[in-house]
């Protein structure tokens, strides 16, 4: 008897009820798939849902590691295990002369090539770390750099 009369009471209110709830459990979702940050701005290699970025990236594109180029990954990891790498210059004190990235002391930063596919010399592509943990990575030879978050 209950079961019967179930229909009649919701009669009408039912579509409306479905798709109210449907708009609240989709608008969050939908709302997350955004990809501007909160300044309207379209982020470049950047995840919202991500932890921020570490202090010495604040105010810099960032990308994170796995979505560099390929040839990128493979010099962090030579990097990481301390060569041997493919360059002589590989390694040497980067003077940060065009004022890119943020000011230290000379020795500070240490920069490294990275290949790309169809070049006869070394490129524009480079990575740059830091004595602190930063790591850069630049495509335009040294015009522009990301912050590499790891």
């Amino acid at each position: 008897m209950l079961l019967r009369s179930v229909p009649r009471l919701f009669s009408g209110r039912v579509p409306r009820l479905l798709a109210g709830l449907l708009v609240c459990l989709l608008a969050p979702l939908l709302a997350g798939c955004s990809s501007t940050d909160t300044a309207g701005e379209t982020a470049r290699g950047t995840d919202s849902a991500a932890a921020p970025a570490p202090s010495w990236a604040a105010g810099m594109d960032t990308v994170r590691e796995p979505e560099l180029p390929a040839e990128a990954r493979r010099t962090l990891a030579l990097i990481d295990t301390g060569g041997p790498f493919p360059y002589a210059e590989d390694g040497s004190v980067f003077g940060n002369f065009e004022r890119e990235l943020p000011r230290q002391e000379r020795g500070h930063y240490h920069e490294y090539t990275v290949r790309t596919p169809g070049e006869r010399d070394r490129g524009a592509r480079r990575i740059v770390t830091g004595r602190d943990g930063e790591v850069y990575y630049t495509d335009d030879h040294y015009n522009s750099f990301r912050a590499v978050l790891r």
